[in-house]
């Protein structure tokens, strides 16, 4: 038995909110793509008894405000992903706040519960980050991955590894800011989740689990709901977007809850984050 907890976040978002298909020429032909998606994940958490982190995208809750509900009822925490989707660093300091704010409002109106976590589209942020995460009333971010420079996608910026003060990322960072990590293979230094767990399987997401609890390190992953269901051939979508999606991801994310990890919210994680925690610890 792991002597540290996991956690298995989802970016709660549908394939419409993905830059591979706003880039695309084509279009679908249905929205809320991933839709079936969000209702496999919850139905494995159930099987698991197992919890999570749904890092939702607020504008979620105008058109399936039930599904948002439905999260929140099953005991999962509701975190923020933002309104919009779009990428932080792109939009003015204003707007900025203002998806942070108004993505919280909105998620805490609907799910009638406490939002105090955060994470940013493709773990992109701004300068101001933490400074605005305090602002708007956030406790705790989720959009580092201490993974090596990957032409094209992150990485390359941070070595924090384990849950710690957001000053272990950011020394100006407001004081009781917490970062959790998403997490990294050790030594190869590649992201151990999301779109790899596609690429490289399932079996090399399992054994970066268990690598990071011998040392101590609770692994936190996540998956996106799209990538749980057969996503239709859209003209100008990537290959690599359709690589093992579908069933091999739903089987994935079976398997990953069917470790002996004790699967918690990511707000827990966060909560025990002390002043005096490393970052860095591999």
């Amino acid at each position: 038995m792991p002597t540290v907890p996991a956690a298995l976040s989802v970016d709660f978002e549908f394939f419409q909110h993905a830059p591979a298909y706003r880039t695309a020429a084509g279009t679908a032909d249905r929205s809320a793509l991933g839709l079936d998606g969000v209702e496999t994940i919850l139905d494995a958490f159930a099987a698991a008894d197992a919890t999570g982190t749904f890092f939702t995208v607020s504008d979620i809750t105008a058109s399936h405000p039930g599904l948002v509900e439905r999260v929140a009822d099953a005991g999962h925490e509701v975190a923020s992903h933002t309104h919009s989707h779009r990428h932080l660093p792109d939009l003015t300091r204003a707007k900025r706040r203002e998806e942070l704010r108004g993505s919280r409002r909105r998620l805490e109106a609907t799910a009638d519960a406490d939002v105090t976590g955060f994470r940013a589209p493709s773990f992109d942020i701004a300068g101001d980050h933490f400074e605005l995460l305090d602002e708007t009333g956030y406790g705790y971010d989720s959009s580092v991955v201490p993974c090596r420079s990957i032409p094209g996608w992150y990485g390359g910026e941070f070595d924090t590894w384990r849950p710690s003060p957001a000053t272990a990322v950011d020394p100006s960072a407001p004081a009781g800011l917490a970062e959790v990590p998403v997490a990294a293979m050790p030594g190869l230094r590649l992201p151990l989740t999301g779109t790899w767990i596609r690429f490289f399987g399932v079996r090399y997401t399992l054994a970066g689990m268990y690598w990071l609890a011998r040392r101590g390190v609770a692994p936190v992953l996540y998956v996106h709901p799209w990538e749980l269901v057969n996503l239709p051939e859209i003209r100008g979508v990537p290959e690599r977007i359709y690589v093992r999606s579908g069933a091999y991801m739903r089987r994935a994310v079976e398997r990953i809850l069917a470790t002996p990890f004790e699967f918690v919210p990511v707000r827990t994680l966060a909560e025990g984050v002390g002043e005096g925690d490393a970052g860095a610890g591999r």
